[in-house]
């Protein structure tokens, strides 16, 4: 296996870093396997999917890999609290997304929130693509902004309508596309939580829930200091 290749990048207009890791595990392919051997269950908060606990070993390995990136790209020193962390697959068809599963969104508020995606679809698959709000210029949500971004979608959705019964990946009415990190076998991606971002779920895509088919990718939400 190569050696880990890591690529920094900053989205949009509001420059936040972004870490593209290529070669991210030793051994992706018995992460593969482990994922076939669980059962996946439907996911909680708003994931259009399924999901299943990780191998015992995955987070202590990987997170020591990723002390210096969340260091010198994120600034954060401190020691690393995982949130939560599983396989994934986006299944849900989309005639059946909620209008939240349509649009752009953030995982939480804090500045200390770093998202990872580790991308485990040997075929590459749809990535993940990061959006601006339109009308009120927001890359990023946190505390403050959250209301007024919440409140201009509210109105622009009660006026506008509703989005399609689609997967966000380009560029909409409401929501331009900033960035999109194209998926590939073993890849990672690190990025504040409080980006705007979804999965880039191209029209046809496999929304198999058999590991072996579909969109399978580890997520994972840090707690960094």
């Amino acid at each position: 296996m190569s050696a880990p290749a890591v690529t920094i990048h900053y989205v949009g207009e509001e420059k936040q870093p972004l870490v593209v890791i290529d070669n991210f595990a030793a051994d992706p392919d018995t992460l593969r396997a482990a994922a076939g051997a669980q059962a996946f269950d439907p996911a909680a908060h708003h994931y259009p999917g399924v999901r299943a606990p990780l191998p015992a070993t995955y987070l202590p390995t990987q997170l020591a890999a990723l002390t210096d990136i969340l260091r010198s790209v994120f600034d954060r020193g401190g020691a690393a609290d995982v949130i939560d962390a599983s396989f994934s697959m986006v299944t849900t068809p989309a005639a059946d997304l909620s209008i939240r599963q349509r649009l752009p969104h953030c995982d939480a508020f804090g500045a200390d929130r770093i998202a990872l995606v580790h991308y485990l679809a040997p075929q590459g698959g749809d990535g993940t693509a990061f959006f601006r709000h339109r009308s009120t210029g927001f890359e990023t949500l946190d505390e403050v902004r959250a209301p007024i971004f919440f409140g201009q979608l509210d109105a622009e959705l009660r006026y506008g309508g509703v989005p399609p019964a689609a997967y966000i990946a380009g560029d909409t009415p409401l929501f331009e596309r900033t960035m999109a990190v194209a998926a590939r076998y073993n890849r990672a991606v690190l990025y504040p939580s409080y980006l705007l971002h979804s999965g880039a779920i191209a029209p046809g895509a496999v929304l198999s829930d058999d590991p072996a088919r579909g969109r399978l990718t580890i997520t994972a939400f840090l707690s960094v200091a």
